[in-house]
């Protein structure tokens, strides 16, 4: 005859029942993709695509990619920014790191790095540590490569010193560097 708590009995290893151990079987069958993928979403840069113009203060903490329009200013200071090949930006830029494969009228100051890639364009000043041009790439303006804070100077000589006879600059030069 067939009784009801014979067909709830497992057929496998006996596991000690409490309300602990449904809870825990539960959360470790539960896959982890809701926070991959948020975290996916997250590490993702925002697109201005390229039919959409704005014109004013653009400012935000994550990184971005331009490929439409921008004119006035953009803010972006510990992120980095990217001008699209069909972007075209008409501002103030302030980001981290700027890549320029599009075009960029204003001056660009970074605090890392300005990189203008083949086929890109800036007209306008740069103030960065750190500034690559590429091949191909179309620039007008000045560049001050800016050191960080806290960063030793160089070891170039004054003006005043480069001018100095030929032997009085070779003893200098033959000094050993200083150790940092």
């Amino acid at each position: 005859m067939w009784k009801r708590d014979e067909a709830v009995k497992p057929t496998g290893p006996v596991t000690p029942a409490g309300p602990a151990a449904p809870a825990q079987q539960t959360q470790a069958n539960v896959p982890a993709q809701p926070d991959s993928r948020r975290q996916q979403m997250m590490e993702k840069d925002v697109n201005i695509g390229k039919s959409v113009v704005i014109k004013g203060e653009l400012n935000g903490s994550e990184d971005l990619t331009v490929e439409g329009h921008v004119e006035g200013k953009i803010e972006l200071r510990d992120h980095v920014l990217t001008i699209g090949p069909n972007g075209k930006i008409k501002a103030q830029v302030f980001a981290k790191a700027v890549i320029v494969l599009g075009e960029v009228n204003g001056n660009v100051t970074a605090s890392e790095k300005v990189d203008i890639r083949d086929g890109g364009s800036v007209d306008g000043d740069i103030v960065s540590p750190r500034v690559a041009i590429a091949e191909g790439a179309h620039f007008r303006g000045t560049v001050d490569m800016q050191r960080k804070a806290g960063q030793p100077q160089a070891q170039a000589q004054p003006r005043s010193q480069q001018q100095q006879p030929q032997s009085q600059a070779s003893s200098v030069a033959a000094q050993p560097a200083a150790a940092h």
